[in-house]
């Protein structure tokens, strides 16, 4: 089964995350802009500490009381409980994280560092890939095409 390296590639696409410190409408303008569904909160030095997501948002909205966007921190409301992949793990293990915790991003680290984001249509992506090429080996072989 594929890895998490294998579906992000060696490719190095631009990481999007935000400081702590900056404010929900910050985050929010982030996520709008990139036309993604999640930031990664990293510490000054860049280390990851929270997830900010939309589902962060729309709780925001809800227990903010007359504080607007701009008056509240991203630290006050993002989720802390940061759950992570390496670029070494399964991508059924993957999928079985992202499914018993109800989450649909994922940060990858290796060695220590951050270097990408991966969301549950990426996973399903890879994975229903690798299914369609498995098939096609299995119909060659069955068929008779299969050479050796």
């Amino acid at each position: 089964m594929a890895t998490v390296k294998e579906m992000v590639g060696d490719v190095e696409k631009e990481l999007i995350s935000l400081g702590k410190d900056k404010t929900v409408a910050d985050a929010v303008s982030l996520l709008v802009e990139n036309e993604i569904g999640a930031l990664v909160v990293v510490d000054n030095d860049g280390k990851p500490v929270g997830m900010f997501t939309e589902r962060d948002v729309l709780k925001c909205w809800t227990r903010k009381g007359d504080r607007h966007f701009k008056d509240i921190q991203v630290h006050e409301v993002m989720s802390t409980n940061l759950i992570i992949v390496e670029t070494d793990d399964d991508l059924c293990y993957v999928t079985s994280i992202m499914i018993k915790n109800r989450i649909r991003h994922l940060p990858v680290l290796e060695k220590n560092r951050l270097v990408a984001m991966i969301s549950i249509r990426d996973v399903v992506k890879a994975q229903v890939s690798d299914l369609r090429a498995e098939n096609h080996y299995l119909k060659d072989y069955i068929s008779d095409k299969y050479p050796g």
